[in-house]
């Protein structure tokens, strides 16, 4: 295998022509944002040889149906969703002249007062953020059906909610991001996007020194099951095509995660005065990081082991965070 992986020849969708005006259309979009995405290798050779035959391929799958095309992105912590969808939003916006939308899982999260209740009512752990359970799906199947023009003309106008992590709450709802008009593509990217529950039988037996000590009877990873049978899958089953961006390992999440941290550090000292009170803040160390990674190991793994071969698309990572093969489970 060389050491750029390119897109399957026999899922190079529309035609050479469209997508080499489409790489150069986006090339020229990109100049002014490069360096903000961290992209370190020659970017018109990866919209060439993977992104834009991407793009090209979910504007055929677009094609196959009515409506706009609901595309998950899933990935664990530090995997790049995030960047990809950025990559992809200005591909079909500029390369294609679709109109895209973006919603995050993360920005789904219950409030911190909502999750302390949950805590109280159901597990202790269920306080901290990220596991199913923790997200309000019913808002989240709301913001999709809206932005695909179920509710009629007025709905067309969606406020999409924020979530500061920083300070581990949602923003008000006078800063949330709002989208007016149709939508050609909407994305919903998140870590458990796409996933499915496990068997009961393997919940059984605890994966890691958090479930040992803190969920012994399993109680809360039975009600995170749960959660994924239930409204979960209805979330999930809006998803039209569902992309993986599989890591290489759970130390690779750890690592990734840890310097996903680091740059919330970075980007909290730059819009705080250090003369400001910072105790509001949750900037994690790298131990709070490890026992916050235990909340999403069990459901990683089982993610890792049934989902490559099961997304419409999955990207497969190195160690050194590149996308070194492209597997496509429904070929158009």
């Amino acid at each position: 295998m060389s050491s750029l992986c390119r897109w399957p020849s026999d899922q190079l969708c529309l035609t050479a022509e469209v997508r080499e005006q489409a790489v150069l259309r986006v090339e020229k979009a990109f100049a002014s944002t490069l360096e903000s995405l961290k992209v370190d290798i020659g970017l018109v050779e990866l919209l060439e040889s993977i992104y834009v035959p991407l793009g090209a391929w979910l504007v055929a799958r677009k094609n196959q149906q009515q409506g706009p095309l609901v595309v998950g992105i899933n990935g664990a912590q530090g995997a790049g969703k995030s960047t990809l969808f950025n990559l992809l939003e200005v591909i079909l916006e500029e390369g294609f002249d679709l109109k895209v939308v973006g919603l995050s899982i993360d920005d789904l999260y219950k409030t911190r007062k909502d999750r302390e209740a949950l805590a109280h009512a159901v597990h202790p752990l269920l306080k901290t953020r990220g596991v199913p359970g923790t997200h309000d799906v019913e808002l989240g199947i709301e913001l999709i059906r809206g932005l695909k023009g179920e509710f009629g003309e007025e709905g067309r106008n969606v406020k999409i909610p924020v979530f500061d992590k920083s300070i581990d709450d949602r923003c008000p709802t006078a800063l949330w991001q709002e989208w007016h008009g149709e939508a050609d593509v909407i994305v919903l990217e998140g870590w458990c996007v796409g996933a499915t529950a496990q068997p009961q039988s393997q919940l059984a037996e605890p994966v890691n020194d958090l479930e040992r000590s803190e969920d012994p009877l399993g109680f809360w990873r039975g009600y995170v099951n749960q959660q994924l049978d239930g409204r979960y899958k209805e979330l999930f089953g809006m998803i039209d095509a569902l992309i993986m961006l599989k890591v290489p390992s759970m130390e690779s999440v750890f690592e990734w995660r840890s310097q996903q941290e680091k740059k919330l550090a970075e980007r909290v000292r730059y819009f705080y005065d250090t003369q400001q009170p910072t105790q509001h803040l949750r900037i994690m160390n790298e131990r709070e990081i490890r026992r916050f990674i235990q909340h999403y190991e069990r459901l990683t793994r089982n993610m890792l082991e049934e989902m490559p071969s099961r997304a419409d698309v999955c990207l497969e990572l190195n160690q050194n965070h590149k996308i070194g093969n492209i597997r496509i489970n429904k070929p158009l």
